[in-house]
Formats: structure tokens, C-alpha cells, sequence
């Protein structure tokens, strides 16, 4: 077994994989930041970090040493951080919080050596925990995912020279097999003190430090225990009082009393199914409002706990905008009288998912969605069924199916099809350097209409070098890709583009990192949609993209960009989206815009911090100017203050109304201790007249179980409210996590 004795850095392409033994212990370990048991000093330390910023060609500036034991039950993992001055950022008391806003470590095991997924485990100086799944490889910031929770404990203590965290994370939390050789692991920090991200594995900063092609080894040298009966029970109780003020059918307020829950029964060490009753959600944080100048739909991540776990087998196919699945479509519905987007009762769900062995992964999803009768909307049922196996080192062949089915559909109206299906097939490129990585994918919907050209493909291929990079990106949507379970907001169209991308390291400077990046795409109707203003086959839409970044030391951040964009537009269209029935930009006319912007970020050790975006340019035959901003400030560790302002002013012509659109959102978090915290978040937005107010206060009495009570408004601002309520709720919620 080779020891961990490397002089400057540990790095997988030297011709040596870093590797650890493990030791048992029957010891009992206290976790509280001392490292008084002698368990500790017969274990092999990890040593030697390299830096990842600001540059990733140095050691570590300051020291860390962590050890690893285990006993029957748990994994132990300690860390001493040395400091030269105890100078800590530690914003919030909060867990879940944000890895480069503060000082902490970060330890990550693939348990399955697929390089493929990891279970990411976080502590601070002051004992606050953070864990998080990645997935995909950790290639971008999409895979990885903080709305995992789950059970683990862990303590710290700030001494003058050094913080000693230690952390006991349950082997029944994580999935692994009992027979496996090693787990690949990783472990990082960042220290504030120098603005600096250290890895005991090095990592090149030209990847993204969730990337996980870059870990050790452990082997364990009694092996890992055999993993016992797995099952957890999280059943909840809410209360609620709310009314809707422009429902003119409700007479007053409604109260209900509900209850349900969740269980997460292990059917295997490696496959998990997870069971939900009555669904309820009302504690998800609430999606942050936008300035909405786009002709498409807006994209808003998932936040359901039920949905996250092993997500990416489900919701990983094609890219964003071609996904054949996404769950945020699943609990929610459109009324038929407003076209309005409406909540839709969950009555209950499983999902299966996980390992069947070391290369091949499934899951399988199945939820039951409540009628609306007043909506004329059936029961739904949706499955989704995901095979991912894995080819050569770290590419897989995925394949999914996606099934949208109405329950007794011939007892309402025909506003809705009696099912929806799409296949998905694709090729995931990752070679072992992460040098080249990439995608091709084929999707075929199968309709109730049986329209043409009901596929959608797409292939992109990464080219990441140091100090450059290259990328290849091609779509094509047919008319008939109706994929109702999935985010598709375009059809019809042909896209294809490339980028390049250069990295400069200055020596000896106060500037770490100059990127340069330039990105064209072009788009193409097909001429397959018999409602197009245009004929045939049409490009109808270029765009030309540059960006320049700088860099410093400190950790400050000077971004430069400029968007040009081309289009003709296929649709009427109000871009304001403030403007009379009659007033809009006509389908057919030909449009040029140019938009320029300067985005300043400062130092986010600082008690304040500032991000401040001015931006100035045409649009659609006018101009645009406005800016973008938020502003933070923090009295650590209980106390943070934020506020974006977002302002754009529009100018198209004279028919237009000038436009001035304000979306203003601040936000308070105060942590009244480890366990207890109460968030205020209020939205203006003027371009929907609407003024939203959602206070939560969170009581984490027990490890994954907590009390919430949210309260939560909305007011009417157009002319003439008076500034009237829309809806009005408060809900209380207790959640309980049971080990059986």
C-alpha cells in the first residue's frame, strides 16, 4: 500500500494514485474538536494540499491533516486546520451554507468507484454541518446538489492556531457494496485567511472543484461492515389558514389539518426505495422572481427533497432546454380558464434507485397527482423507468422512458391527452484525463396526435485543456417532440454553435486568472410548423457572445461582456410584457440587438460584499439600460442582510409605453443558534404588479426533524388596488425522522 509521503502535491496523472488504509477501531470517540482518543495517532494522516486558487501550482499556504477510522457503525473523519492568525469568516450558524463564503472542510467518497457520484460531507470552525450529492462526474455547477439531507454528526473547536473539526457520518446514510475493494475520496478547504481553496488531491483550476475525476483511494483493513436492516419513517402534520382573495367562490378562510410522511426502506447496500404519502412542501424555500424579457419559458430548479436523490438518473438527459424529464412538472397543473400555472394535489409515490452492481445503475419513478374537477383535469400518473450503465472509465449509455398517463380520462373534457410518452437513448463522453467530454442523445415522444418528426437530438463535445478550451454544440427539435413531462421550450428549430475559450495565468501579480470566451450559435426553422409566418427551411436567429474576466488574488471578480443577436421573430411578441392587448412587436419583422454589460464582484471575505452589473444596448428597434445588483452585509455569525435591485429601463418606439421595471428583493436570514432560524424573503415586481411577502422560521430539534411555520402574502399593486391582498396563508409543519 503506498503511503501518503508526496513532497509538494498528490496528483492521479503522476503514475501514482495516492492511496490510504484505513484502520477499525473499537474505540468510543467523542466529537468534540479535541482528539484526545489515541485512535487518532495510529491513523495514516492526510497531508500535502495543493492550492486550487488562487493558483494551482503551489502547496497549500497554510496546513491541514485529516484522519480516517471507522468501527461497525460509522465513518470518523477529523481534520486540524492551522491558521497563522485566528481571523475566521463564518457567516451563519445556518446548515447547507455556502463553501466559498466561508472558512471549512469538505470530505467526498465515491463509495462505488464509479467516478461518476459522491456523497459530499462539510464542516466549519464552529461545528456547522453542509452536506450535499454530486452527480454526472461533478463536470458542472448543475451536479452539484445541497437539497440532499440526511442524518451524520459532527462538532469542532477554534483553538488560537488551528479549528479541529470531527464529523461521524453513519454507514446505514450512505450506499456502498460490503465487497468493494476501496472508495475513492477527496478532501478540501477553504481557508480565508489567504483567499484559498486547498485539495489533498490536486485539481487544476481550469475544472471545477466538484469534479470528482480527481480522488484517492481507501482501502479498508478489516473491510466494511455488512449493512443491517435500513429503513427510516419521516412522517409529518401540517396546519394551515389561507385565502385566496380573488377567488370569488371562497367566502372566507380555509382551514385544513393534513398529515402524511415519507420512508426510505434499503432493499440492498446499494438500492434505495423511497416511499412518499400526501406529499407536502409548503417549507421549500420559494423561487426568486425574474424580469421576464425572454419569448420562452424560465427555467427554475427543483427543490423537493422527495425528487433529489440520485436526480441525475432521471432529469440527465439531453441538456436543460432538451430534457425529456423534469420533475417540476409533476404537482403542478394549468387552469384552464386563466391558462395560469396551479398547484396539484400528490396523493403518493415510490422511487427506486441505485446500484444493481459497480456499473450498472436504474431508478424508477412513480407518482399519483390528484383531478381537478373544476379545471376539467384528470388524475395523472406519471413513471419514469432509467437504466445508466457504465462503458470503458467513466462514459455510460443511458436510457430512459417517461410515461405521462390520465387516470379515467373519458369522464372529463378533451383539454388534455390521455397520455404522453418519451424514449430516450444517449452516449456520455468522459475520458480518464477529463481532457474530452461530451454528450450524444436521441429522444422520440410518442402522442395521442401521432404528429411528424416527434424526435429531438442533440450532441455536444468539451475540449478542456489549461489554457484552453473548446466546445461543439448541435440540436434538432422536430415540429412533433411534444415531451409534456419535460422542459422543451422550443420546437421546430435546428441549432448548432461552437465556442473557444482561453486561459491566462499571470506570475507575480495581484491578477490570478485573465479568460477569454467567445460563443456563436445560429438557429434554423425547420418549416414544419403550419402556423409559422415563414416558409420552408429559414435561419432565423444568430447570436455572437464574448466574455472577459479578471481575477485578483483577493478574490474580487471584473467580468466584461457583449450579446449580439440577430432574429426574426415567429410569434407576436411583447417583450415588456406590460403593454395594451394591441400593442406589440408583429410576427415577421427582423430585429438586431446588442447588449453590453460590466460585472463587478468584491472580496466575499468581507463583512459587506457587492455584485454590481450596469448594462446598456438595443432592443427590438429601442435601447435598453439598467443594471443588476445585490448587496450583502453580515454580522457573523448571526446575522445576514441581503438586497438585489434589478432595474431595467426599455424604450422600443412610440407606440411602446417606455417600460421602467424594478424587481426588488431583500432578504433577512438571522441564526438564532445551530438549531434555530427564521428567514424573511419579500419580492416587488412591478412588470406583474405584484408584491410578495414568505417568512419561515425553522427549528431543527432533532437530526432531520424540524418544525416550520411559514407565513406568506401577496398584493395586488396595478393602479387602483389600493394595494390589495391576492392571497394570504400561514402553515405549521413538524416533520420526524424515525430509524426502525
Amino acid at each position: 500500500m503506498l503511503s501518503n509521503s508526496f513532497a509538494q502535491e498528490n496528483s492521479i496523472f503522476d503514475g501514482n494514485i495516492p492511496e490510504i488504509t484505513v484502520y477499525k477501531t473499537n474505540a468510543t470517540i467523542k466529537l468534540d474538536g479535541v482528539l484526545d482518543e489515541a485512535v487518532w495517532s495510529k491513523c495514516e494522516k492526510f497531508y500535502n494540499y495543493s492550492q486550487y486558487t488562487p493558483t494551482d501550482t503551489v502547496p497549500a499556504m497554510n496546513k491541514s491533516e485529516v484522519f480516517i477510522t471507522y468501527d461497525d457503525n460509522n465513518i470518523y473523519v477529523a481534520c486540524i486546520a492551522y491558521l497563522k492568525e485566528e481571523n475566521l469568516v463564518i457567516p451563519s450558524l445556518r446548515r447547507d451554507y455556502s463553501f466559498r463564503g466561508s472558512d471549512n472542510v469538505t470530505f467526498l467518497f465515491d463509495t462505488f468507484g464509479d467516478k461518476t457520484n459522491a456523497f459530499v460531507f462539510g464542516i466549519n470552525p464552529l461545528g456547522v454541518r453542509r452536506e450535499a450529492l454530486i452527480s454526472n462526474g461533478g463536470r458542472n455547477f448543475r451536479d452539484f446538489s445541497f437539497a440532499w439531507d440526511n442524518k451524520w454528526n459532527g462538532d469542532a473547536k477554534i483553538y488560537d492556531d488551528k479549528y479541529i473539526t470531527e464529523i461521524a457520518i453513519p454507514f446505514s446514510t450512505l450506499r456502498y457494496n460490503q465487497d468493494t475493494e476501496y472508495w475513492r475520496f477527496n478532501t478540501y478547504r477553504n481557508d480565508t485567511e489567504g483567499n484559498e481553496i486547498s485539495t489533498w488531491i490536486k485539481i487544476p483550476n481550469n475544472n471545477i472543484l466538484a469534479d470528482i475525476t480527481f480522488m484517492g483511494r481507501l482501502y479498508w483493513n478489516e473491510g466494511l461492515p455488512k449493512p443491517g436492516s435500513n429503513i427510516s419513517i419521516i412522517p409529518f402534520v401540517t396546519t394551515a389558514a389561507t385565502r385566496d382573495f380573488e377567488d370569488e367562490h371562497q367566502e372566507g378562510t380555509d382551514r385544513n389539518f393534513a398529515f402524511g410522511g415519507d420512508a426510505k426502506v434499503a432493499l440492498t447496500s446499494s438500492l434505495n426505495m423511497d416511499l412518499t404519502a400526501n406529499p407536502d412542501f409548503s417549507q421549500v424555500e420559494v423561487d426568486r422572481q425574474v424580469t421576464n424579457l425572454d419569448r420562452f419559458e424560465i427555467f427554475f430548479p427543483e427543490r423537493r427533497q422527495f425528487f433529489i436523490e440520485n436526480a441525475d438518473l432521471f432529469s440527465g438527459f439531453g441538456t436543460r432546454r432538451i430534457n425529456p424529464f423534469f420533475s417540476r412538472r409533476i404537482g403542478i397543473s394549468t387552469d384552464t380558464t386563466s391558462d395560469e400555472t396551479i398547484q396539484n394535489t400528490i396523493h403518493g409515490g415510490v422511487r427506486i434507485s441505485g446500484k444493481l452492481n459497480d456499473k450498472l445503475r436504474v431508478g424508477f419513478l412513480n407518482m399519483q397527482t390528484a383531478s381537478q374537477e373544476e379545471n376539467d383535469l384528470p388524475s395523472f400518473n406519471f413513471g419514469v423507468l432509467a437504466v445508466e450503465q457504465q462503458v470503458f472509465d467513466r462514459s455510460n449509455i443511458a436510457f430512459a422512458l417517461i410515461n405521462k398517463q390520465a387516470v379515467s380520462a373519458s369522464d372529463f373534457g378533451e383539454t388534455n391527452d390521455t397520455y404522453n410518452r418519451v424514449a430516450a437513448l444517449e452516449y456520455r463522453l468522459a475520458t480518464p484525463d477529463n481532457v474530452w467530454a461530451g454528450k450524444l442523445s436521441f429522444q422520440k415522444a410518442f402522442t395521442v396526435a401521432d404528429e411528424d418528426k416527434e424526435y429531438a437530438h442533440m450532441a455536444e463535445l468539451r475540449y478542456n485543456k489549461r489554457t484552453f478550451n473548446a466546445s461543439w454544440f448541435h440540436s434538432i427539435i422536430g415540429n412533433g417532440f411534444d415531451a409534456q413531462v419535460g422542459f422543451v421550450p422550443r420546437r421546430d428549430i435546428l441549432q448548432f454553435g461552437p465556442g473557444i475559450g482561453f486561459n491566462i495565468y499571470p506570475k507575480d501579480s495581484e491578477i490570478n486568472l485573465i479568460n477569454l470566451r467567445f460563443n456563436y450559435q445560429t438557429f434554423y426553422q425547420l418549416g414544419d410548423d403550419n402556423e409559422s409566418i415563414l416558409d420552408g427551411f429559414q435561419n432565423i436567429e444568430n447570436s455572437f457572445e464574448s466574455e472577459f474576466e479578471l481575477r485578483w488574488n483577493s478574490g474580487m471578480e471584473l467580468q466584461f461582456n457583449s450579446r449580439y443577436n440577430q432574429l426574426i421573430l415567429l410569434e407576436d411578441f411583447d417583450p415588456t410584457r406590460i403593454q395594451e392587448d394591441d400593442v406589440f412587436l408583429a410576427a415577421g419583422n427582423e430585429y438586431k440587438n446588442f447588449l453590453f454589460s460590466m460585472e463587478f464582484n468584491s472580496d466575499r471575505r468581507k463583512d459587506y460584499r457587492v455584485r454590481f452589473e450596469p448594462l446598456y444596448g438595443t432592443f427590438f428597434s429601442g435601447k435598453r439600460y439598467g443594471f443588476d445588483t445585490n448587496l450583502e452585509f453580515r454580522v457573523q455569525p448571526y446575522l445576514n442582510i441581503g438586497l438585489r435591485i434589478n432595474y431595467n429601463h426599455i424604450d422600443i418606439n412610440d407606440e411602446f409605453e417606455v417600460a421602467d421595471l424594478w424587481l426588488i428583493g431583500p432578504r433577512i436570514d438571522v441564526s438564532f443558534s445551530k438549531k434555530l432560524f427564521l428567514t424573511s424573503f419579500i419580492q416587488y415586481n412591478n412588470q406583474i404588479d405584484n408584491l410578495s411577502t414568505n417568512t419561515r422560521l425553522q427549528w431543527r430539534f432533532a437530526p432531520v426533524s424540524d418544525f416550520f411555520l411559514v407565513y406568506s402574502d401577496n398584493y395586488l399593486l396595478e393602479e387602483g388596488s389600493q394595494f390589495t391582498s391576492r392571497n394570504r396563508g400561514i402553515v405549521a409543519k413538524f416533520t420526524y425522522w424515525l430509524n426502525i
